[in-house]
């Protein structure tokens, strides 16, 4: 295909272009990324202009463009790309075209108003990429083709949104073609896709990111253009002049022979000594003193337009220049004629060089005051502090209560819509002001709630100096204190967290808020890997909530708590049971205590279920997990939380014995996991479970290599791990025939353990593993550590227990004894619901019997879980008893 109009020596790129084009339209289904970099000035925004061009006819095109004044506007370039495109339907279309995410995503594009929780910044990219897909797929057919120039400018939300979206490229009919100036991208430090590894224009085939560096023009094609527009009779010497001054830049060359056209300039030697006077007036001073002599109204308004920066409204500008209509017609009019802006209402500057300049060249004291000027004028048109806050920014802290009274509207707008960045940049900005003193600790407060789903660490910094600063009281101190434990523990600070929690607890009077406080402190002191006094903080938890009723969410807290406990400890597992059921309402949690509640965390009801999990009550485990997957995903909590959720649910598939459907659970946690960050504690949940369930599959290499991705190991986190990590890494060991290192893991696992009364055997397998392991070498020992497994199972009393204490003391029991402790372990895990361990025992059972009919059972039940490894073990087994008879 043929440029509608001369780009010089863009020739490779278009290249690139139409080949990414053409495996778009081709019928292939498969989209791309498409990156332009180059300085200001290269010709990014005409290339790009030119790829518009080529596709118009083939792919329904939307477009989006960044601006140096509105980068702190959230979701500003998502809007220029989805509103002209959401604007064709009707509202009820439009809702209907985003389903379930309409409340999480369409507030983020100013289509509806905030309602419900926060929402998690994940889950409003979540929502926007399932709007893109939808529109993709009502195009007639049609790819898409998303075009965004001057990505370096592009909104932080918007280019986090971006680098999500591309990722997945591949699975929709949509080509992504950006250009951005590469060091102000890389200052910025953007999540972007380029950072995901690109190919070169070169590679065969059509790879999913092309990137292409854009170079200045040679003399060659410099002085084609110079004679394109000042005719052929421009001589050698004077189009290598116009190299010379402009660098082959293309805008400045394309500007020098505007200038000289107006120059009316002879194109020869003789006047070749004119034209770096000419282009030092494209740029920089020279352009200013151009605008200059347009007039002192034209450079006023020019001023106003370069403060509001992009879609500029002319009423608006007229405003903010303090002229009337007519007269920001006229400077209007000048302007275009000058080559500075173009279009008449909303303006754009012709070229972002341009709109840099006049913005720079603004006095700062002018500028700043007409920053405020253009916020006044924002919020007087009805749009808002979240619009207005980005001048609000830009203004000198004054002392103006108004203006903190503003940016903390606007920061609480932000968090609506799932802009914490955003909230940010504006609390902190009002903490500049400065606040009135009794002002200070509750700005101080919402800075540290607006950061704690971004950064825990400088949440922990913001609220401790909240609770530092006087005038934070009553209820306000007492979620600060609640919210700093629950950052602290996600910083990998559980320790912190609860000496936080027990010194406010020290110094506040009984109530509502002390009992918060405690259930939080049980609740962290609890989590930690490592306590010094585990089973004194477990009677002082059992004589705080034993005799609770669960009449209120503080009493509910503290049975969640209790039950959690307990379990971990191995008491009376129908005990632990009845906990869990004064701590729910009708079964489910109570209002206050759900998923997504933020008084009392997502900790509290997953507590509940994971005690479910491991007293045998799987069916409740699974319902509530179900609850939460929806919670989370109706609330737009895609994050971590989700995460979470898809972990909790592998968890119940991997207790039930269902361990093909738990490895997609967990994988699927684990990707969900990874889109937050790195090292996080569903990180390690998910790894650790996955480990487990691989290693029940019999695929010891995969768990190996999840166990290496994920830096599953020494040195762990200062919270527990669900299960017990160094178990299940003793069990990795194990499996890899690494026995010494097994031992000495399982053995510093039971060291942990037993000190602070934690016997379950389920959750944390030390001791029948380590039995196992020491069979062979110290048979004697061996016998002790299953004897007395055998004795907490039966305490604990779940079939899943006692049946896994029977299977491992039947190692060390005389042939016929062993042989009836087998088949009460079979009893036991049939009724349990485990089918894995089911499966063990069964094997184990008929291996001992030499019964080709119970190894047949065994095989079938390994099978039906997805135990490969365990089925062809008993597939050998019973050729090998087939050959013998």
């Amino acid at each position: 295909m043929q440029p509608s109009r001369p780009l010089y020596e863009r020739e490779p790129e278009l290249a690139a272009a139409a080949k990414a084009l053409d495996a778009l339209c081709g019928g292939q289904a498969a989209g791309g990324l498409l990156v332009f970099s180059g300085e200001a000035g290269i010709g990014k925004t005409a290339l790009l202009a030119e790829i518009r061009a080529m596709a118009a006819d083939r792919c329904t095109v939307w477009s989006a463009r960044g601006g140096e004044t509105v980068t702190s506007v959230p979701f500003h370039v998502v809007r220029q790309l989805l509103q002209p495109a959401l604007d064709r339907f009707p509202a009820d279309e439009t809702r209907a075209l985003f389903g379930d995410w309409f409340e999480i995503a369409a507030p983020a594009l100013g289509l509806a108003d905030p309602s419900g929780p926060q929402p998690d910044p994940q889950g409003v990219r979540d929502g926007l990429d399932y709007v893109v897909s939808r529109l993709a797929s009502r195009l007639s057919h049609r790819p898409l083709l998303l075009i965004l120039d001057d990505a370096h400018w592009a909104d932080g939300e918007s280019l986090a949104w971006l680098a999500g979206f591309t990722a997945r490229l591949s699975e929709l009919p949509v080509l992504v073609v950006q250009a951005h100036r590469p060091q102000e991208l890389a200052d910025r430090d953007a999540d972007w896709a380029v950072a995901r590894g690109a190919q070169d224009t070169g590679t065969a085939g059509h790879p999913a990111l092309i990137r292409v560096a854009l170079r200045a023009l040679t003399p060659e094609a410099t002085a084609e253009l110079v004679r394109a527009g000042l005719g052929d009779h421009a001589d050698d010497p004077f189009c290598r002049e116009v190299w010379a001054v402009t660098g082959g830049n293309p805008y400045e060359a394309v500007e020098l022979v505007a200038k000289a056209q107006d120059r009316a300039l002879t194109p020869v030697e003789e006047s070749a000594g004119l034209l770096r006077e000419l282009g030092a007036s494209a740029r920089g001073s020279g352009l200013v003193a151009r605008l200059e002599r347009l007039g002192t109204n034209a450079n006023r308004f020019a001023w106003a337009a370069a403060v509001l920066g992009t879609e500029i409204s002319q009423e608006l500008a007229a405003t903010l220049a303090g002229m009337s209509s007519a007269e920001a017609a006229d400077c209007t009019a000048r302007l275009r004629d000058a080559r500075i802006v173009s279009g008449f209402d909303p303006l754009e500057f012709v070229h972002p060089l341009i709109a840099s300049a006049v913005y720079r060249s603004i006095p700062p004291a002018t500028r700043t005051a007409m920053h405020g000027r253009a916020a006044w004028a924002i919020t007087q048109a009805g749009l808002g502090a979240a619009a207005a806050s980005r001048h609000l920014l830009e203004v000198h802290p004054d002392d103006d209560q108004e203006l903190v009274a503003q940016l903390r509207e606007a920061a609480r707008q932000h968090l609506a819509v799932g802009a914490p960045e955003a909230a940010r940049r504006c609390l902190e900005r009002a903490l500049d002001e400065p606040p009135r003193p009794r002002d200070r600790a509750a700005l101080l407060y919402e800075l540290g709630c607006a950061t704690l789903l971004s950064s825990p660490a400088t949440t922990v910094q913001h609220l401790r100096a909240a609770l530092d600063t006087p005038g934070l009281d009553g209820p306000l101190r007492i979620d600060a204190t609640f919210r700093l434990a629950s950052a602290l523990s996600h910083n990998n600070q559980l320790k912190d967290a609860a000496l936080s929690l027990a010194a406010e607890a020290s110094r506040t009077a009984p109530g509502p808020g002390l009992m918060r406080l405690q259930a939080a402190h049980f609740l962290w002191e609890g989590m930690q890997a490592a306590e010094d006094d585990g089973p004194a903080r477990s009677a002082r938890l059992a004589r705080n909530a034993d005799h609770l009723k669960g009449r209120d969410n503080a009493e509910r807290a503290l049975l969640t708590l209790r039950a959690f406990d307990a379990m971990l400890r191995g008491e009376n597992a129908q005990q632990v049971v009845d906990f869990c059921e004064r701590a729910l309402v009708d079964g489910r949690p109570a209002r206050g205590l759900g998923w997504t509640d933020s008084e009392w965390g997502f900790e509290l009801p997953a507590m509940v279920g994971i005690t479910y999990a491991f007293t045998d009550q799987l069916d409740r485990a699974e319902t509530l997990f179900g609850e939460a997957v929806r919670a989370f995903e109706i609330s737009g909590w895609s994050g971590a939380h989700l995460a979470f959720a898809h972990t909790l649910l592998g968890l119940v598939h991997r207790r039930r014995g269902r361990l093909a459907e738990a490895e997609g659970f967990l994988r699927e946690g684990l990707r969900l996991a990874d889109r937050a960050g790195s090292g996080l504690p569903v990180h390690w949940d998910a790894a650790c479970l996955l480990v487990d369930t691989l290693l029940a599959r019999g695929r010891t290499a995969d768990a190996r290599l999840v166990a290496d991705r994920y830096s599953f190991g020494p040195p762990y986190p200062s919270a527990m791990v669900l299960p017990d990590a160094p178990c299940v890494r003793g069990r990795l060991l194990l499996a890899e025939g690494r026995t010494e290192e097994a031992i000495a893991e399982l053995e510093s696992a039971g060291a942990a353990l037993e000190p602070r009364g934690r016997f379950n055997g389920v959750w944390a397998p030390w001791a029948g593993d380590l039995a196992r392991a020491l069979a062979d070498t110290d048979p004697v020992r061996a016998a002790q550590l299953a004897t007395r497994a055998r004795v907490h199972a039966e305490r604990f009393g779940t079939d899943t227990a006692i049946g896994e204490a029977l299977r491992c003391l039947a190692l060390f029991a005389p042939e016929e004894e062993a042989v009836q402790l087998l088949s009460d372990s079979v009893r036991h895990l049939e009724a349990s619901s485990s089918a894995y361990e089911h499966a063990l025992a069964r094997l184990e059972y008929g291996t001992a019997l030499r019964s080709h009919r119970e190894i047949a059972r065994a095989q079938k039940l390994a099978t039906a879980c997805g135990a490969e490894g365990l089925a062809a073990r008993a597939q050998q087994l019973r050729a090998s008893i087939r050959s013998s008879e």
